[in-house]
């Protein structure tokens, strides 16, 4: 299994990129959003991997963290999702946007994806939606492939000028939001209700702190009446 590939952009095509690592080239197959994130032909890249195996099809899918390469796999385990369905709800939605949808119950969002229509959407969040919280709280723990990685490939061919590009952050403090649904689990909360309190929480403030998370959270939490 290929898991993470890490060398020098080769060059770059309308869904996918190859890159070139030591004089092996990878063809690795990315959203639109993480396309638009990637430095230009020449310079250095490194994106966590995803095999797809099939009788006569391997194909590589890259992604910039961790968490959105969870999220690809979670969305190819629902009915009708297939790998350019999974990449268009992520080049859509970005992985931060796929949990607070899912979390929040917000099958609309995932329909704006391209190609997926209501029931597919409906189906993702249904299903998925007990899933949100774990992937959630991995935001705050897993980092971005660009690195030393990429650094060393650099070092290892003298000719080469060009510098690695720090993979953007996720929108929002991610550390923020898995500490707080860590704290509303540690207080009874079920999972699914936590997720989305604190997705709601962190859609009103993106840049909210773990306590203002947790202190909105619960409001919304809160029984009404």
């Amino acid at each position: 299994m290929i898991g993470k590939i890490a060398g020098r952009i080769d060059y770059r095509a309308e869904d996918h990129v190859l890159i070139d690592v030591r004089g092996v080239g990878y063809l690795v197959y990315c959203s639109d959003r993480t396309l638009a994130a990637l430095p230009p032909a020449g310079e250095a890249v490194a994106l966590y991997t995803d095999l797809l195996v099939r009788e006569d099809l391997l194909q590589l899918f890259g992604f910039p963290t961790l968490v959105e390469k969870e999220w690809h796999r979670l969305l190819m385990s629902v009915q009708g999702v297939g790998a350019k369905a999974s990449l268009a709800i992520l080049g859509t939605l970005g992985p931060e946007g796929v949990s607070r949808a899912i979390a929040l119950g917000d099958w609309n969002a995932v329909k704006a994806a391209k190609g997926i229509g209501p029931k597919t959407a409906q189906r993702v969040v249904n299903e998925l939606k007990d899933k949100a919280p774990g992937i959630m709280a991995l935001g705050g723990t897993m980092g971005a492939a660009i690195g030393d990685d990429a650094a060393d490939v650099i070092e290892d061919a003298p000719t080469a000028t060009a510098k690695p590009r720090p993979a953007p952050m996720p929108r929002g403090n991610a550390a923020a939001q898995s500490e707080a649904l860590s704290a509303l689990a540690n207080l009874g909360y079920a999972p699914g209700e936590a997720a989305g309190a604190v997705a709601q929480a962190a859609d009103d403030a993106p840049d909210a702190d773990t306590a203002t998370l947790i202190r909105a959270a619960l409001k919304l939490l809160a029984p009404k009446g």
